[in-house]
């Protein structure tokens, strides 16, 4: 189900409930779609339809779950439950290299 906002000025802010599924798991969309709007805006475009956007924001969702699990690998490693920003920037490095 979509479901959309209307803000002030007509401004429209979409947010989608669809389920995802990465790697096993089905899970909400958690990325909204305006931030994907700003991102890809920020990376040069000029114009950014909502297809671009979502697919932006699974594909971040998808990066996301192989950085958070690689780094709670890292933190078992240590001896530890409590993830931390350096778990979190090894494993961005390691999987962002792939």
């Amino acid at each position: 189900m979509n479901l959309l906002f209307q803000g002030e000025k007509g401004v429209s802010i979409k947010y989608f409930s669809k389920r995802v599924k990465i790697e096993g798991y089905t899970m909400p969309n958690e990325i909204k779609v305006a931030p994907m709007h700003k991102l890809i805006k920020r990376a040069g475009a000029a114009r950014v339809s909502e297809e671009s956007a979502t697919a932006l924001g699974r594909a971040l969702e998808e990066i996301g779950v192989k950085v958070a699990k690689e780094a709670i690998d890292y933190a078992r490693h240590a001896g530890r439950k409590t993830v931390k920003a350096r778990d979190i920037e090894i494993a961005a490095s390691k999987v962002l290299e792939r």
